[in-house]
């Protein structure tokens, strides 16, 4: 399981998500309290691993479960 494939599949899941709420980047980041919408498109490139709190924010404002952002079985 490498860190950078988990990032970058969490990533395009958020991505996903986030596209069907209809939320911009920077939508979502004022949802949660980010000061920009950059810090998103990091997380949705998989450049960045962001916090716990981060992606419970991010849950809280998609209103989703986290097997909506990433499939583990993918990396068994």
């Amino acid at each position: 399981m490498e860190k950078k494939e988990i990032l970058k599949e969490f990533g395009r899941n958020l991505k996903a998500e986030r596209n069907r709420a209809g939320l911009s980047q920077e939508q979502l980041a004022e949802k949660i309290g980010l000061s920009y919408g950059q810090v998103i498109g990091t997380i949705e490139r998989g450049e960045t691993n962001t916090s716990l709190s981060v992606i419970i924010s991010i849950m809280n404002a998609l209103d989703l479960d986290f097997e909506k952002l990433f499939d583990r079985k993918k990396f068994n």
